[in-house]
């Protein structure tokens, strides 16, 4: 065969493949959406804000106990309410009222683009859920993404919020920039194209060594995929939006910052020594630095998840401060000390 004929060969080989290969990813998306909708549904309540649909579940506690704060759960990037529910609920349930929300965009919660991919868009939003639910007093524990989200909560509706618990926060400005594939999701046109092909068959590929890389150095939960409801993330629309809130949220933090002199209430700062996905030395320092009190738990050995590893002492940090709020009990100052410096790998 001439040099000319494998040319034409080859080129009518990429062109068919560069065709099909989309054509087929995006029907396999159809197919994975349909049946999701009928192997997932929501079981909490919903709540129309801002022109969107909420999702949460709300576990109230008895009359008696309705001076006690309510504790509000936000769930970190790339996941939902159900992960935080997964790791508290059974640890604080009848103890306290519980409200675990799926953040705007993510779970089965609707979303705006711009308006509800910073952290003050969604803490707004948050904010109002708390007035529908007539949730007068509150303390609000964020993981991770939801740091943001938290220190946003502290300062819009500071009176609704009266303590705060950072778990493996974000909160500040970082260098460098994020994944690739939160980029190509965010863009124009060729955004929306990538999820609708390509997020749900590689998410289902990758899923099980993110997941390892994101508890290091311990191990997920027994069968954590499916209690979390992970695929809910691989949806076109949530993983977007995902990828959305995570390409604005630094810039968005660096703004949101300066402001963090403002926050009154007590707060508690949990991190991890082991934790490769954030880094301590920038966030937790950041909060311990600049929220007038802050206090710190300092987890050793604990990677990124610490909710889920260290349960039970997160717990008695969080009752500590309930008490604290009350009145009762004060955090020991001795608490408070620097984080030992990770380096981000």
């Amino acid at each position: 065969m001439s040099g000319r004929g494998c040319y034409v060969r080859a080129m009518v080989t990429i062109i068919f493949l560069l065709c099909v290969l989309p054509l087929t990813a995006f029907g396999y998306t159809l197919f994975r959406l349909r049946r999701m909708s009928f192997q997932i549904k929501p079981d909490g309540a919903f709540a129309e804000i801002d022109g969107v649909r909420i999702h949460y579940h709300y576990f109230p506690v008895g009359e008696e106990d309705l001076h006690t704060p309510t504790l509000v759960f936000l769930h970190g990037a790339s996941g939902n309410a159900y992960d935080m529910r997964l790791a508290f609920l059974e640890a604080l349930k009848g103890k306290y009222s519980l409200l675990f929300v799926d953040r705007p965009g993510l779970g089965f919660s609707g979303g705006k683009s711009g308006t509800h991919d910073l952290p003050s868009g969604q803490a707004d939003v948050i904010a109002t859920l708390l007035e529908r639910l007539e949730i007068e007093k509150s303390i609000v524990v964020g993981h991770s993404f939801a740091g943001s989200v938290t220190a946003a909560l502290g300062l819009c509706a500071p009176k609704r919020v009266k303590g705060l618990v950072f778990l493996a926060p974000v909160s500040h400005p970082w260098p460098g920039g994020v994944n690739w594939y939160y980029s190509v999701a965010s863009w124009p046109l060729i955004g929306p194209a990538f999820c609708w092909t390509f997020t749900l068959p590689i998410g289902n590929l990758l899923a099980p060594a993110a997941m390892t890389n994101v508890f290091l150095p311990d191990q997920p939960p027994g069968n954590y995929d499916a209690e979390i409801r992970l695929p809910l993330l691989f949806r076109p629309a949530s993983f977007r939006a995902n990828a959305n809130q995570i390409v604005h949220l630094n810039a968005a933090v660096a703004d949101q910052s300066k402001r963090y002199c403002e926050i009154n209430q007590p707060s508690l700062v949990v991190t991890g020594t082991e934790d490769t996905v954030v880094w301590p030395s920038i966030h937790c320092e950041g909060l311990l630095r600049d929220l007038p009190q802050a206090q710190l738990m300092c987890l050793d050995h604990a990677g990124h998840m610490p909710h889920h590893t260290h349960t039970d002492m997160i717990v008695k940090g969080i009752e500590r401060l309930v008490h604290k709020i009350e009145g009762k009990e004060e955090v020991p100052s001795a608490e408070r000390r620097s984080c030992d410096p990770v380096v981000k790998i």
